[in-house]
């Protein structure tokens, strides 16, 4: 059986593709960008192909083979701007239909939001108007409509955990009453897994959600006692949806346009509607105070297989991040230091470290400013952190950088920055033959003010740069 994935790169496409593969079915992945597609060990198959396809791009799509049986459709743009997310994702959704109707594709599975409510949110109305457009194909759909997801890296869990961990008091927006039923992770991928070609799903949606139902508040307490906190949440009731969505941006790690969108959902109820799929497909559902526990047991182990902050969320890099591996030299200023190192595998282990709770070896003080000022002018600030603690692959999130290059073998890492700046930048660490560490940071400028703050910020570089190269190849 060959079933087409797309939004492979995503988070739950990430932990939903190894699945089929172990069934013995042929996966195809669509992404948008090759180079960012990253395997690891566990999913390396020869059923597994990769096919570059950008559904806001028709002829593209050629790409996708025609022998489909099934497909996976997890694609959204939730994360983009806040008034063009919706348009993007019907556009995408009808060249998608458009490319199935050529193809002997049975089913199409959709991982969709729950629509219960007669209030939809602008996010939950164009998850429902996707869901009308794939209908229209000549294939079966079947639509799984969940709520709050709970695992290690999902968006839900990421924005809970920052709240809880970093607010021992938390004023929080009345929101926080809304009552919603989250669902472990696993719990998702097991659904989406057992819906496949099963035709008493066909032509059918179900809200599928764990056996909780919980307010936004309670989801809170009860994370801070799994996790052995203890927490205050007192509720505003006259907290604005703008000053809610800049209350979420500036505490969590999340960007503002998602900010936004969320909190435009969470006013709106996400309670299930009966059905009978478990029992049908013999899933157990786990209850939420379990599913926290069990995404810390993956998060201690070092085994997070995917974040939604390694989405590609910024407009910059929206042509992909193999356009951003040649650093300009014309027109640049450059920052370029040298040192010897003794042992190249640590030294080299210490540059696949770097950054997240590693920090960055020298002024992290300085790190964290730096972050928060470009969380102030609208940028991603320092709060993405890493998805794994010691590894780093091609389009990782790296705190207000983006990896562009992870290649151990070149003994190098390419970096670029995500945060408001008037030019570009690229932070790079590469040891040559002779164990010579050279770090270089690169800055293209855009007019007058790129210059002025290239040399405003050029003391503060010395002080950092050269602290931070030191601090790594000395280990």
């Amino acid at each position: 059986m060959k079933i087409l994935l797309t939004g492979a790169t995503g988070y739950i496409a990430k932990h939903l593709l190894p699945v089929p593969l172990e069934s013995g079915h042929h996966v195809v992945c669509c992404v948008r960008d090759v180079e960012r597609f990253t395997l690891g060990q566990q999913t390396v198959s020869p059923l597994l192909e990769v096919v570059q396809a950008d559904f806001l791009d028709p002829v593209s799509l050629e790409s996708i083979p025609t022998d489909i049986d099934a497909a996976y459709y997890l694609i959204h743009s939730m994360a983009r701007s806040t008034a063009d997310f919706a348009a993007l994702e019907a556009q995408s959704a009808r060249n998608f239909v458009a490319r199935m109707e050529k193809t002997s594709i049975k089913q199409v599975v959709y991982l969709s939001g729950i629509v219960n409510d007669e209030r939809l949110s602008r996010h939950l109305k164009s998850r429902k108007q996707v869901e009308e457009i794939l209908s229209s194909g000549h294939f079966a759909l079947t639509t799984l409509r969940a709520g709050i997801i709970i695992g290690s890296g999902s968006a839900s869990f990421e924005i809970i955990r920052d709240l809880v961990e970093k607010l021992p008091i938390m004023v929080a927006p009345r929101w926080l009453h809304t009552k919603t039923q989250p669902i472990a992770s696993s719990n998702v991928i097991e659904f989406l897994h057992g819906v496949l070609l099963r035709e008493n799903t066909f032509h059918q949606s179900f809200d599928i959600g764990g056996p909780d139902i919980l307010t936004y508040k309670e989801m809170l307490l009860r994370f801070a006692r799994v996790r052995g906190l203890k927490r205050w949440i007192g509720v505003v009731p006259v907290m604005t949806p703008r000053l809610s969505s800049y209350w979420l941006y500036f505490i969590t790690s999340t960007s503002y346009a998602l900010a936004v969108n969320l909190v435009n959902s969470m006013k709106v109820e996400v309670i299930c509607r009966p059905n009978k799929l478990a029992d049908q497909l013999g899933i157990k559902l786990i209850p939420y105070d379990q599913a926290i526990a069990l995404t810390f047991d993956k998060i201690e182990q070092n085994q997070v297989v995917s974040s939604w902050k390694d989405a590609l969320t910024s407009d910059v890099l929206g042509k992909g991040v193999s356009q951003y591996i040649q650093v300009p030299v014309n027109g640049c200023y450059r920052d370029e230091r040298k040192k010897a190192v003794q042992d190249a595998t640590h030294t080299l282990n210490r540059i696949w470290s770097i950054g997240g709770e590693n920090g960055w070896y020298y002024a992290d003080w300085l790190w964290n400013l730096r972050g928060f000022v470009d969380k102030l002018q609208g940028g991603v600030g320092l709060r993405r952190g890493r998805t794994n603690r010691t590894e780093l692959n091609t389009g990782d999130a790296l705190d207000f950088w983006r990896v562009i290059l992870a290649s151990r073998a070149e003994k190098r890492l390419l970096l670029y920055a995500e945060m408001k700046l008037p030019g570009e930048a690229w932070l790079e660490f590469r040891i040559d033959a002779d164990n010579i560490l050279h770090q270089t940071a690169t800055f293209r400028p855009w007019g007058l003010k790129g210059r002025l703050y290239w040399y405003s910020v050029l003391p503060f570089h010395h002080f950092i740069f050269n602290g931070m190269i030191g601090r790594i190849a000395k280990g």
